[in-house]
């Protein structure tokens, strides 16, 4: 083991939170729609909250599925997992039950911690699948009596019908009555933290499983390389506005705000004027959005009347950041928007470093823990410096392979000289300075307000229709959202009646709202290899060639 190595098993993420909770106990650890909590009562509800795991028979090494929106329970939920040794199965709460079904059989999750409006899905799959309970909660359960009942009054927090059933539990009355903590020892390299999933290539979600130095070791190069000198321990604020379940999101919180003592202002959902009276009122200096965020802000025709004066530090994830928007916000805010880039499988990888004027088109230079190649993609030999290849990254603390596929495994992973590289899918160059310039993504993956959606998995749904033979699903470019996203469909000949609208329903009851197709096309054939295979990159060109045209 290197001395990095040996340095970050002494600073897991969720020990450092500890310390800081330790060193600042009366700082403001969460702001949550004006409710305060202090580093030392919020160490208390995540002790408590593993604690009250492990008395109901949850174990090291058992997964948690935390079904959840942004939420001072999502983050005691995290640190209570951790503390216990048990593994975080964070998904989206827009995802349907038809989703959820799918990971909690993949996963073998347990245990779920879910929303009382998510409950109803909850409900539906138990059965189907390894859950043995269900931790419930409302987002406004850990706000003070009079803002809940105002809340319900004014009809402003959604609420959902709950059950009474033995394996339904209350998130607040197991925060009450379990013992302070249980803690348990745990091999950061060994020892699972999280499974995330991805969309796949094959159709269905990959679990991407991290131990808890692979996590670790980019939040610490965050913290340390990246924001360094700028980040002020113990008096910065910063505003977490992207859903904590994508790795990007969790790992700015951990790095900037709670493994350093600072403040973190806890958005439940993305509402322009609320992000922009919280920076105002609260003095937000960090920042993190997706390139629609950042262009719906410029074009907030209120804008004018919020101070954002506070704001130093911009960064932008999720997909590169259009020239116009980056011109825009700097001639705006006289500051920059700096790019960060990652994946789930290598979690973040390269920083645009602070102080210099980013490059148009640049994702950053690696992060300490990250190694980095660009090749040629069918002979995975590097290309000269300058050149366009694919970009392959590895890293000596993270895991290389998805839970349970072992083809998928093989067909993302590459071995060269000895080290194990994750294919991003993504095409980059490098040039003379060491940053690498965006090019071009794989056609199987569609940036669509900064998630990544699977062009795989929504033409799985669509092919599991009764009339549907085939289906390619590919992004539309779009200024506002990224890409939006289009299926060309093709329906068996005895099909009648069956319009574009009904199957986008059938998409909508299947996947989250993200995923759903905007448009359908129906044609009579879809262009294919000679091996059959879908050229799903033909039919993006064929788009772009049209839009042109327009």
């Amino acid at each position: 083991m290197d001395s990095y190595g040996e340095k970050l098993q002494q600073e897991l993420s969720y020990t450092r939170f500890d310390q800081m909770a330790e060193r600042y106990p009366h700082n403001t650890a969460i702001i949550f729609l004006g409710q305060h909590f202090s580093y030392g009562q919020f160490k208390e509800l995540s002790e408590r909250f593993g604690a009250a795991l492990k008395e109901m028979g949850v174990k090291k090494g058992d997964r948690v599925m935390l079904y959840i929106s942004n939420s001072p329970q999502w983050l005691i939920a995290f640190l209570g997992i951790q503390r216990i040794g048990a593994v975080l199965v964070p998904v989206s709460p827009i995802y349907t039950s038809f989703e959820i079904e799918y990971m909690l059989n993949d996963s073998g999750a347990e245990t779920i911690v879910c929303l009382d409006t998510n409950f109803c899905y909850v409900k539906e799959i138990f059965d189907k699948t390894p859950l043995k309970r269900a931790i419930v909660t409302n987002l406004a359960d850990l706000l003070p009596l009079w803002k809940r009942f105002l809340g319900t009054l004014f009809d402003k927090i959604p609420k959902g019908k709950v059950e009474r059933e033995s394996w339904v539990h209350s998130f607040c009355s197991l925060l009450k009555h379990a013992p302070l903590d249980a803690s348990q020892e745990v091999d950061p390299w060994k020892d699972l933290s999280y499974i995330l999933y991805t969309g796949g290539t094959t159709g269905m979600p990959k679990g991407v499983p991290g131990n808890h130095i692979g996590m670790t070791s980019y939040v610490n190069d965050v913290t340390e390389d990246v924001a360094g000198e700028h980040l002020l321990e113990g008096r910065d604020v910063y505003i977490a506005v992207n859903p904590l379940f994508h790795i990007m999101a969790l790992g700015l919180c951990m790095a900037i705000g709670l493994n350093k003592g600072n403040t973190v202002v806890l958005m439940p959902v993305p509402l322009v004027d609320a992000i922009l009276e919280s920076i105002e009122k609260y003095r937000v200096r960090w920042f993190l959005g997706v390139p629609a965020l950042y262009r719906m802000i410029l074009e907030n025709n209120r804008l004018d009347r919020y101070d954002l004066s506070s704001l130093r530090y911009c960064y932008c994830g999720g997909d590169v950041l259009p020239v116009e928007v980056y011109k825009r916000w700097k001639e705006r805010f006289n500051i920059p928007i700096y790019q960060v880039y990652g994946s789930t499988e290598a979690g973040h990888v390269t920083y645009s470093r602070i102080g210099g004027e980013p490059k148009p088109g640049s994702i950053g230079i690696p992060l300490k823990s990250r190694v980095c190649m660009v090749v040629d993609p069918e002979t995975l030999q590097p290309v000269p410096q300058g050149e366009v290849g694919e970009l392959l990254v590895t890293s000596p603390y993270t895991i290389k392979e998805y839970w349970n596929k072992p083809e998928e495994t093989k067909s993302s992973y590459v071995t060269i000289n000895g080290k194990v590289f994750y294919r991003m899918g993504d095409f980059v160059r490098q040039d003379s300075d060491g940053e690498f310039v965006y090019v071009e993504r794989s056609a199987d993956i569609i940036k669509h307000k900064a998630y990544r959606v699977s062009a795989s998995e929504v033409e799985a749904v669509l092919q599991d229709h009764p009339t549907v033979i085939g289906a390619c699903v590919v992004g539309v470019p779009d200024p506002k959202v990224g890409e939006r996203i289009k299926a060309i469909v093709v329906l068996k000949e005895d099909a009648r009646g069956v319009s574009g609208a009904e199957l986008i329903r059938w998409c909508r009851d299947r996947l989250a709202s993200y995923k759903v197709p905007s448009y359908i096309e129906f044609r009579d054939m879809l262009p294919k290899s000679k091996v059959g295979k879908l050229l799903r990159r033909e039919i993006r060109d064929e788009e772009r060639r049209k839009m042109k045209k327009e």
